[in-house]
């Protein structure tokens, strides 16, 4: 019988999440990216906490743009602490800053994080979300590089959590819906 992934609930913006957004390969840097910020931001809270109040981060950091968010100081820190549309945390606002610094220093975010799969999602074929692990040894490493280069919030439980919904790697379950359309999708577009 084929079901969603069970962690994917019931609720229509998390299913449809999940249907039509996780897994899937992304290729654009930028994209990318914002993604690993608000996975960040994840960090301690459930994923429809961050879900529900996406739009309202893409307005608050004005459209994930780095060469704007890399130009912030204190004051826009206080400016998002005080927006209750977005989560009003200090150091994780902070780390959205100095990550904007450090993207704008790698030439092509999307060829790195793809050089960590070789170019090209990971199947991993599983059966049930017991058979997921919280980190592999490529996040673990791809979690310290990142902080090598100045990146802060991506511990490797963040980073695979972000390339899983990236499409990084394919961890929809072999029952799912979603697991053979989003293995089709295991080229890069050209």
């Amino acid at each position: 019988m084929s079901e969603r992934c069970g962690w994917a609930g019931s609720e229509p913006i998390y299913t449809d999440y999940h249907d039509t957004e996780w897994g899937v390969p992304e290729w654009d840097s930028r994209a990318l990216w914002e993604k690993l910020i608000l996975d960040g931001f994840q960090a301690g809270l459930s994923w429809i906490t961050i879900l529900k109040k996406r739009d309202n981060f893409r307005e608050a950091f004005a459209g994930f743009d780095p060469e704007v968010i890399a130009t912030w100081g204190e004051s826009d820190v206080e400016r998002l602490l005080q927006n209750e549309g977005i989560i009003r945390h200090r150091g994780k606002i902070q780390a959205t800053i100095g990550n904007a610094q450090a993207y704008l220093k790698i030439h092509d975010f999307s060829a790195l994080c793809w050089s960590y799969v070789d170019g090209a999602p990971l199947q991993t074929n599983r059966k049930t979300l017991a058979d997921v692990p919280g980190f592999t040894d490529i996040s673990t490493q791809f979690s310290k590089d990142l902080k090598k280069m100045g990146f802060k919030f991506c511990g490797p439980t963040i980073v695979y959590a972000w390339m899983q919904a990236c499409g990084l790697v394919n961890d929809h379950l072999t029952n799912c819906p979603q697991f053979e359309p989003c293995k089709a999708l295991a080229s890069p577009p050209r």
